[in-house]
């Protein structure tokens, strides 16, 4: 069996225990507070995050610089035959390019992967590459697989702040007045690595309603979900709760999302995703 190893980021939501077994090596994205840039996962948790974020109107988020990944390939590019490179969505990070130009500047082969996600999809890609790794599947044999799970996975947001949105340039100034005025609650949906508006809902209530009714649509298919929160628990119980009345059967995961979506969504944000089986 040929040694692979992964090169990913932190919005991949996974254990850090698991990654030092498997050859996975993780690239934080940067959390900014007040122009002070903080490693995700690594130098901030996301409580500590979600508590300076309610203390300051200033937060963003950035790509690893590039000398990171560079620093990355020189170090492991002689010791694998392979090495897979798989990211967030790269409509939504500039992180996935700067990886394999950091691999092209560093002359080391990888194979790329865009997931056209992140959080549970994007974890559940790489730990099902590292079962199929071990089962004897090729580097290239994992990537299509993988591609797969990328065509049958579904990842929907309702996302808490508005404002929040806006001040990071996901909703134009326009439509953060009229949700307002009109109390709106988007439903927000991953299609080939973007983040479209599925339905706007008159309350939050009704708008969780219609993301149980899509589940509901696919749940012959699934044999897992994971809700994710912002600093949200107790609503991710109650959707647990739901979920479990008409499909007593499924597995549940409840999971904290990564910082970097309350940058963008506000703290409260709850996702829901899952990845259809053939």
């Amino acid at each position: 069996m040929k040694s692979i190893a992964w090169v990913t980021d932190s919005t991949a939501m996974i254990d850090t225990d698991f990654a030092a077994e498997h050859h996975i090596y993780i690239v934080p994205l940067r959390l900014i507070v007040n122009n002070e840039a903080y490693k995700e996962n690594v130098e901030i948790t996301a409580e500590q995050f979600y508590e300076k974020m309610r203390q300051n109107e200033s937060v963003g988020s950035s790509q690893p610089p590039i000398g990171e990944f560079m620093e990355l390939y020189e170090s492991i590019k002689d010791k694998y035959d392979d090495i897979i490179v798989i990211h967030c969505s790269s409509e939504l990070s500039g992180t996935y390019h700067t990886s394999l130009q950091a691999a092209e500047i560093t002359e080391t082969s990888v194979i790329g992967i865009d997931s056209k996600v992140g959080a549970f999809p994007l974890r559940e890609m790489v730990m099902q590459g590292v079962k199929w790794q071990q089962q004897g599947d090729t580097a290239l044999e994992i990537k299509a697989k993988i591609d797969m799970i990328i065509e049958n996975m579904d990842f929907y947001l309702i996302p808490a702040s508005l404002s929040q949105l806006h001040r990071s340039g996901r909703v134009s100034g326009t439509q953060l007045v009229i949700s307002q005025l009109l109390r709106i609650h988007l439903l927000l949906r991953f299609v080939e690595g973007k983040i479209i508006v599925e339905d706007k809902i008159r309350t939050f209530k009704k708008a969780k309603h219609k993301l149980m009714d899509i589940l509901k649509k696919d749940i012959d298919l699934v044999k897992s979900v994971c809700i994710m929160h912002a600093n949200n628990i107790e609503e991710a119980f109650q959707m647990e709760k739901e979920i479990s009345v008409f499909a007593p059967l499924l597995k549940i995961e409840i999971a904290p999302f990564i910082p970097v979506v309350g940058v963008h969504a506000g703290e409260g944000t709850m996702a829901l995703a899952w990845i259809r089986q053939n």
